[in-house]
């Protein structure tokens, strides 16, 4: 998802156009003076060969975006379905907005509400050397308060390093979310001591 893009538009043409006829639309959407609506300036537009998408901050620049995007389509004969998507961070997914889920498809939507919020305790690792082990335990330790997670630590020291076990109990979503702050942190840490190893005296 691009950074702060919170509102998407999915206009998926009913049958394939011609051969390149998305890549002259989005060509047209981004040029003001080509198309019959201007996009808003800070709505991002592109398309994957089937399926024209854009991303906005507000819904309100969607539904502008929206305005200039379908007559587009119409000027090249393309008959669409538009679907209007908001990101859910809760559940790190894009939630349909308009047209309205219904049935299987709204019944889905709140299973996966239900699983995001489920309890469960999980057990993750991560490796570090000995010289940086307390930092990335006190960081973690602050990023499971901040997600409110109960976690506890257990080490197991090796010879240069140390694997430390991190478990973790909360909502699955904000499990998720340690994880990949657990992931980012392993990742920078092990980089500092490599540079801290590697330096000269």
């Amino acid at each position: 998802m691009v950074e702060d893009q919170n509102w998407r538009l999915r206009a998926e043409p009913a049958t394939a156009g011609r051969e390149g006829a998305l890549e002259g639309l989005v060509r047209r959407l981004r040029k003001p003076d080509l198309a019959k609506v201007a996009l808003p300036h800070d709505v991002v537009i592109t398309h994957d060969g089937e399926v024209v998408f854009a991303y906005a901050a507000s819904e309100a620049a969607l539904s502008l975006a929206r305005r200039a995007i379908e007559p587009e389509l119409q000027r090249d004969g393309l008959r669409a379905r538009v679907i209007v998507s908001h990101w859910d961070d809760k559940l790190d997914d894009w939630l349909q907005v308009d047209p309205p889920l219904t049935g299987v498809a709204k019944q889905r939507e709140q299973a996966a509400e239900r699983d995001a919020d489920a309890i469960e305790t999980r057990t993750l690792t991560a490796s570090a050397g000995k010289m940086i082990r307390a930092e990335i335990e006190q960081s973690m330790k602050e990023w499971a308060e901040q997600l409110d997670l109960t976690l506890s630590i257990t080490e197991h020291r090796h010879l240069l390093t140390c694997q430390v076990l991190f478990e973790v109990t909360g909502a699955k979503r904000k499990i998720e979310e340690f994880a990949q702050g657990l992931n980012a942190e392993e990742i920078a840490t092990l980089r500092n001591e490599r540079m801290v190893i590697m330096s000269p005296l």
